[in-house]
């Protein structure tokens, strides 16, 4: 009889949906509110105004009420490059991948893309490489269901279209590669695809506040006041949201933004392990052992020191499996398959097709973007998790996990460390015009900083060199911050060098960079003077004291192998003990991968944001300096 009557309620509500024009639909295994509402051309606030249980928990079978879409999806014009051959470029001294690009005008990645080594050796002198041609096709295209195109009103900047449309400054980037930092009028940028009378007004009477890295509610009631019963009442929808990075909030007027407060503490998941069952996981890297004899040891030896990817992969190797025994003293048991992907892309097809990875907790590789890719894609319908240990992916899709920060999270880590100083201090930018783009955004980040250029030689080329002359009058007493944008290691050690002879008893000057590339880094660089001017950048990773004898891992690496870790060992080490701990912490890698989780191990540190329409970004990022001819993590 119960079973009669649960028949008849949902044959009953299936007739009363249908006859409001709305759709049911039945969760599978992997899916998400988000994709299920993409799918559908809707919001996934619409869902949940239909399916309030959905809220709490999304299990598969679940039936969800769909509403009909209420917004149309007119295709837009998009252009696509399509390879029409090549033309073979042979490298010369000083050329880097930025110059090579900027000669052909085409992207860097588009040089790496057909260059695969270039992901993990450096350019040489001499190196011959493939520069791709490109043709361009327009075509009609539509976009992404939940995106439509949204033209910029006057005083409308990036936090008020992102308020306005119910997401974060960054989804909001995201959605627009290559945006501008100050939207203009009559710009067009892609934005959700929701009705127009979804749409959040700005309201002159409120304040509003964009949240920045690692704010929780505790941290913002002590910087605002505001407590998180009062940010839920003016801002509908933050429960089932959460908190976000770039996330723009309605307050009162009246708040008044506090300075100094604690940043996220790091959680401790070995506190807290529930899922102790066995977890499956492969490593994918490119050992290419078709290219090794070992049987002859010799030329094993000089192999390894010869091919960069191999000596990469089998110091992550080596890091992983101490990572491994790591966990297993904690109860956490791991079965491991390692693959040989030869850096092939026919491999790692050939590895996907003869082993069923349905049942894996977690892939960790390959290491070439390409490579990891077409695994995450033929790995996504089974909503396994993929790490890129190293590299950028292509395509960040929604079982990928981005582990190195992007540079452009780096870019604005070191920016708002800046900012977080709320003492007086005169702001210089110098660079070369190579590196305008990052000028103008800290000229725009700091209105008040002077900008200063590389001199030109008399054809009007870049020189790469500044006078002592160029700077007087610049610095004042009191601290002076300096930001040095380049990649010309020439450049680097003109500017450091003049820049430290200006230091004076009532002149403070610490340098700073966004980017710190091989240029800081050369034998014309004087780490004296880095050090005396207090050098700070952001990193993906800090610098552990490989002397110490307190860090176990160092201390059993070097029992087990006689050396010391490099940073691919100790990379190795943190990432797969972070990926078991947070398996045996939560279900899934993706329930224990909140943006309100944040580890911290030998040098890397890991907090998860997930992407909007996408897949997760580690944008846990440190800031450190030179301090007594030591890098330390700066405070």
């Amino acid at each position: 009889m119960k079973k009669l009557i649960l028949i008849i309620v949902v044959l009953f509500c299936s007739l009363s949906v249908a006859a409001q024009g709305y759709k049911t639909h039945k969760v599978k295994k992997g899916e998400t509110i988000e994709s299920i509402a993409k799918s559908y051309l809707v919001t996934p606030f619409d869902i949940y105004a239909l399916n309030p249980d959905a809220k709490a928990t999304l299990q598969p079978d679940m039936v969800l009420i769909i509403p009909t879409t209420r917004v149309k999806n007119d295709p837009i014009k998009e252009s696509v490059k399509e390879v029409v051959g090549f033309k073979n470029h042979r490298v010369k001294r000083k050329e880097t991948l930025y110059s090579i690009s900027k000669d052909y005008n085409i992207e860097i990645e588009d040089i790496k893309k057909y260059n695969t080594r270039l992901y993990s050796e450096n350019l040489r002198k001499g190196d011959k490489i493939k520069i791709p041609k490109f043709k361009t096709i327009n075509s009609q295209v539509s976009l992404n269901n939940t995106v439509k195109k949204y033209t910029v009103l006057p005083k409308e900047g990036k936090w008020r279209v992102a308020y306005k449309f119910g997401i974060t400054v960054p989804q909001l980037e995201a959605l627009n590669p290559g945006l501008e930092e100050v939207l203009q009028p009559g710009d067009e940028v892609n934005v959700p695809n929701i009705s127009n009378n979804e749409e959040k007004a700005v309201e002159e009477n409120y304040s509003y506040y964009t949240v920045l890295k690692s704010e929780g509610y505790m941290a913002l009631d002590r910087k605002l006041g505001v407590s998180q019963e009062q940010l839920e009442t003016l801002n509908p929808g933050l429960k089932e949201t959460g908190l976000k990075l770039g996330m723009v909030l309605k307050v009162p007027a009246d708040v008044k933004i506090a300075t100094n407060v604690e940043d996220l503490v790091n959680t401790n998941l070995s506190n807290n392990l529930k899922n102790l069952n066995v977890k499956k996981i492969a490593l994918m890297l490119p050992y290419r052992t078709d290219r090794i004899d070992v049987d002859q040891v010799e030329e094993t030896k000089k192999a390894i020191r010869k091919d960069a990817l191999l000596s990469i992969s089998l110091d992550f190797h080596a890091g992983a499996l101490m990572a491994i025994d790591s966990a297993k003293r904690l109860g956490i048991s791991t079965n491991l398959k390692v693959y040989d992907t030869r850096n092939q892309l026919a491999e790692v097809s050939n590895i996907l097709s003869s082993n069923d990875f349905s049942e894996y907790d977690a892939v960790i590789g390959p290491l070439v973007p390409k490579n990891l890719d077409r695994v995450a894609s033929e790995l996504k319908r089974d909503h396994i998790p993929v790490i890129s240990p190293f590299s950028m992916p292509t395509t960040l899709y929604d079982n990928v996990f981005q582990s190195v920060p992007s540079s452009d999270l780096l870019e604005d880590t070191i920016i708002n460390f800046v900012k977080s100083d709320s003492l007086p201090k005169h702001m210089v930018v110098i660079s070369d015009s190579k590196h305008k783009r990052i000028s103008d955004k800290l000229k725009t980040e700091f209105p008040s900083a002077k900008q200063i250029y590389s001199r030109k030689d008399k054809k009007g080329k870049e020189a790469y060199f500044i006078y002592q002359t160029d700077l007087e009058n610049v610095f004042k007493n009191g601290k002076n911050i300096v930001f040095l944008e380049t990649d010309n290691e020439g450049f680097a050690s003109n500017v450091i060098s003049v820049i430290n002879g200006l230091i004076s008893n009532g002149k403070e000057i610490i340098l700073f960079t966004t980017d710190k590339n091989r240029a800081f880094e050369g034998r014309e660089i004087s780490n004296y003077h880095l050090s005396n001017l207090k050098f700070h950048y952001p990193s993906v990773n800090k610098t552990a004291d490989i002397g110490s004898s307190k860090n176990a891992f160092i201390k059993a690496y070097r029992r087990e192998y006689n050396v010391s870790p490099n940073k691919y060992a100790v990379r190795g080490f943190d990432l797969t003990l972070d990926l078991l701990l947070r398996l045996a912490s939560e279900d899934d890698l993706y329930k224990a991968s909140s943006s309100d989780i944040e580890t911290e191990y030998v040098e890397n540190k890991f907090r998860y944001t997930k992407k909007m329409f996408g897949g997760y970004y580690n944008e846990a990022v440190y800031v450190v300096k030179y301090n007594d001819l030591i890098i330390v993590e700066a405070k």
